[in-house]
Order: structure tokens, then sequence, then C-alpha cells
């Protein structure tokens, strides 16, 4: 019994257990016991990751695979170059304790060789972005979603608030004007990418003070690819509020019977064959059309005038947005209103895209694409052709990120032309 309590005396010693809980060997005792070894043992485990730890001047911290990878594209790397190297070097490590830092960079040196750029420079002390109304940290990542709207590209977009933040660091700056800061930026773009590249970036700069919302319209006939385009422009302008004709036709359908609006509850290209009195019309098509287009502009006009209330920026898409249909002449002096018109001229390419969604989508039948390439196509020349009557411009979306940087251009073109927002 003596060597039972000097073995219990002994083992509380060991894993730290409360002076409170060193009572006689009893039941609660051990269940206590147990639950503070376990605790003791895993506060002085080294944190989970690879179970190798990284040593350098500074210490001992465990090699994570995350942050390497995080590390590598900072230094100019692709995220799926940067993710395969970080695994090949988790599993060069694999099993052993401990790691020197100055090993990990003889691994990655091994792997590319000189072609890695120089690490970042570090930012000695915060850098303060100051105006008249506010003080705010400098962020790389909002500078350079600030490019965007200018129709950079986004790796040149991070590579010039790279080249920004640098400057300021050997500068040795604390504080800097927005004005300042923003003039700085656009004569690196001017010297580098061009004057137009950096009067897009003046024009999106100072619209950015305006007292009216942008409102950009994507009219085209279904499969297009509308939708991807608003997303990935809303993406780059940064706006928040994205909405598709589809959704607004979708809220109409459950307000509004197929009784009272039969034309709703059918799709744009055979909308015609829940009207009967188009029987004998010339073109069916575009007539059903047309009549399911006019009701669902009335939920345009709604999206419109909510945005103009709320003053925030919209883009609405949709093959429902025809020109002529809506006079958007009476919202000129509310918002900036920027109406264009996405195409597929192509027809082998559209029907491409159909067979694409069709293999993505298992919900959304995409032989009734295909069945009605014929309508749609009718639907598309009859867009195309209103939309030349009515000055509206065309993107013929063959090449995805060369559509985007089009409508940005067009954007920041027809802001400078509308409001006179910097630019040259």
């Amino acid at each position: 019994m003596v060597v039972l309590k000097a073995g219990w005396t002994l083992f509380c010693e060991c894993v730290a257990v409360p002076p409170r809980l060193r009572g006689p060997v009893s039941l609660a005792n051990r269940a206590s016991v147990r639950l503070a070894a376990m605790v003791s043992e895993r506060s002085r485990r080294p944190p989970a990751a690879s179970g190798t730890l990284v040593e350098d001047a500074s210490g001992q911290r465990p090699f994570m695979r995350g942050i390497m990878v995080h590390s590598l594209m900072a230094r100019g790397v692709s995220f799926e170059e940067a993710y395969r190297v970080a695994n090949l070097v988790r599993d060069k490590i694999r099993g052993r304790p401990l790691v020197r830092r100055d090993e990990l960079a003889a691994l990655l040196e091994g792997e590319f060789g000189g072609r890695l750029e120089p690490p970042p420079l570090p930012l000695a002390r915060p850098i303060t972005v100051v105006d008249r109304r506010m003080r705010t940290p400098f962020s790389k990542g909002v500078l350079a979603q600030s490019l965007l709207a200018a129709a950079v590209a986004p790796d040149e977009a991070f590579e010039v608030a790279q080249e920004l933040e640098a400057e300021l660091v050997r500068r040795q700056l604390t504080e800097i004007d927005r004005d300042a800061l923003r003039e700085r930026v656009a004569e690196t773009l001017e010297h580098s990418r061009g004057e137009r590249v950096a009067a897009r970036y003046r024009t999106w700069r100072a619209f950015q003070d305006s007292d009216r919302p942008m409102i950009l319209l994507l009219a085209g006939a279904a499969g297009v690819g509308k939708t991807a385009l608003a997303q990935e422009v809303a993406h780059r302008l940064g706006i928040a509020r994205v909405t598709s004709t589809d959704s607004i036709r979708q809220v109409m359908r459950i307000m509004l019977s197929p009784e009272l609006a039969p034309a709703l509850h059918a799709s744009s290209y055979d909308a015609w064959q829940a009207l009967p009195g188009l029987a004998d019309v010339e073109d069916r098509v575009v007539e059903g059309f047309r009549a399911q287009a006019a009701t669902v502009s009335v939920g345009v006009r709604a999206m419109i005038e909510r945005s103009i209330n709320e003053n925030s920026h919209i883009i609405l898409d949709g093959v429902s947005i025809v020109p002529g249909l809506i006079d958007f002449a009476r919202y000129r002096d509310e918002a900036h209103l920027i109406f264009l018109a996405v195409a597929t001229l192509d027809t082998k390419a559209y029907e491409a895209r159909f067979e694409a969604r069709a293999r993505r989508s298992l919900r959304r039948p995409p032989h009734r694409y295909v069945e009605n390439l014929d309508a749609i196509l009718r639907i598309q020349d009859h867009l195309l052709e209103l939309a030349d009557q009515h000055g509206v411009p065309i993107v013929d979306n063959t090449r995805f990120d060369e559509s985007v940087l089009s409508i940005l251009r067009h954007v920041t073109e027809t802001l400078r032309k509308q409001g006179g927002f910097g630019g040259a």
C-alpha cells in the first residue's frame, strides 16, 4: 500500500495533477487523472501538421504545407505549381522530427533553379492611406482589385500592386495621401502599360465619387454566356449585385398564373406555343419571345428603379433585355446606364456550348437547346438587328477573357463620355 501511494504521488507530479486531486486512489481520482494526463500530453506535443518542425534563428515551428504554398505564390508561382512542390517537399521530409530552414530553401532551389522571384519586401511598419474623410491601411489586394476595373489582366494587376508596395517600402513611408497614391498608380500604368490603360484607371477611380449608380445591362439570346460574363465583370468592378432576367421571370411566374401570362411560363424560344393567336404570324418564334420579354421587362424596370433609389450599382443580364423595349433614356439623369448585347456569331461554337452545358448539368436537359438551336439563332438575329438600330454595341463572346476585357473597356469609356470622369 505504501508503494502504491508513493507511485501515485510520483505519477501525480509527472502529469502535473492539481493538489486537490491528489487524494486516495479512488475511481473518481483515477478518471480525473486520466483526463489530466491526456491534457498534459497534448500540451507537450507539437502542433499536428506533417509532424516535422522547421528550425531557424527565431526558433522552431511546425512545417505547414499551406504556408509554403502561400509563400511560393507570393514569389510568382502559380497555385497548381506551388501546391505540387509543397506536396513534394512534404514527402521528402516526412518522418524527420526536425529540418533546418536552409534545407527547405535548398529543396525549393532544386525544384525551381533560378526561376523563383525574390521574396516580397516586408513592410517594416504599417502604411496608412489617408484622405479628408478616413484613414485606412494600405492593401496590395485592394489596389490590385481597383486595377482589374481598368481592364488590366489579373496577373498584371498583382504585378503592378507589388511594384507600388515595394516603392512605398523603399521610400520608408508610413503614410500617403489617397489622391497621391492613385496618381502614382496611374503614372506607373502609363509608363508600363500605356496611356489608355492609365486613362481607364483614372476614369474608374474618379467614378467612385459619383452620386449616381452604374447600371450595366447585358442582353443576348439563350446560351451566349451572359451570366458568366456578368459575374466575372461584377467581380472585377467590385459590384455585389448581379441579377438575371431568368430570376425575375421565375418570381413573376409565381405571381402570375399561366392563364394570366401564358408566355411567361415557357422558354424564350418556345413561348409562341403558349400563344395560340400567333398561329398565322410570319415569325411566331420572335413574336412569342417579344411577348414574354414585354412581361419580364416590368421586373427589369423595377430592378433598375430600386438600384437608383438605393444608389447601388447593379449588373442585369438576360434574354428579356431587348433594345427598344424599355425607354432607358428616362433614367439618364439618375444613373449611368450602360447597355451591351452579347452574341455568339459562330454557330458551331454556339452548339458546342450547349453540349458542354449538357455534360455539366443533368437537371437542365441541354438537348432542348440543341433541338431548338434554329429558333434561338432567330432570336439572336432579331436582338442583333435591334442592337444595330438602337446603337447598342455588340460583344462577340468567342473568347471569354477577351470578352470580359472588352466589356470593362466599354464601361470605363462610357463613364468617361457620360460623366467626364478623369481619363484622357
